[in-house]
Order: C-alpha cells, then sequence, then structure tokens
C-alpha cells in the first residue's frame, strides 16, 4: 500500500520545510522492512549496540539522514 515510504516522505518534507539539518532514528536490527524503508529514503545506520529488550538480545540501530 506504500503507507510506510509516504509516512517517511511526509517526515523528511517536513522536516526540510521547517529547515531541519538532520533527521535522527532508532530501530532494532531485526525489523527489516521498517530497515529497508529507511534506507530507501536516504538513511543510514550510525550506531549500532547490543541490548536486551522485549524479552531478548536484539540490537538497536541509530540511523541519520542529513538535510
Amino acid at each position: 500500500m506504500g503507507i510506510g515510504e509516504r509516512l517517511i516522505s511526509e517526515c523528511i518534507r517536513f522536516a526540510r520545510q521547517a529547515r531541519y539539518r538532520k533527521i535522527t532514528l532508532w530501530t532494532q536490527s531485526e525489523l527489516s522492512a521498517a530497515r529497508r524503508l529507511y534506507k530507501a529514503a536516504g538513511f543510514r545506520v550510525t550506531r549500532k549496540e547490543k541490548n536486551h529488550s522485549f524479552g531478548k538480545d536484539l540490537v538497536s540501530e541509530t540511523w541519520e539522514l542529513d538535510l
């Protein structure tokens, strides 16, 4: 349906209009569908960190997009 892409595009549009310089987001490495959307929108991983969340061992990721 493209809802995820549209939401990301709208966030980027808003940030640019508001003259933000960067967008930073946080996700888990196992969320492959979300990660594909972020990568397609131009975000890049800037940090990875092992953690224990939601009852299991995970790798959290920080992604950034320079505007």
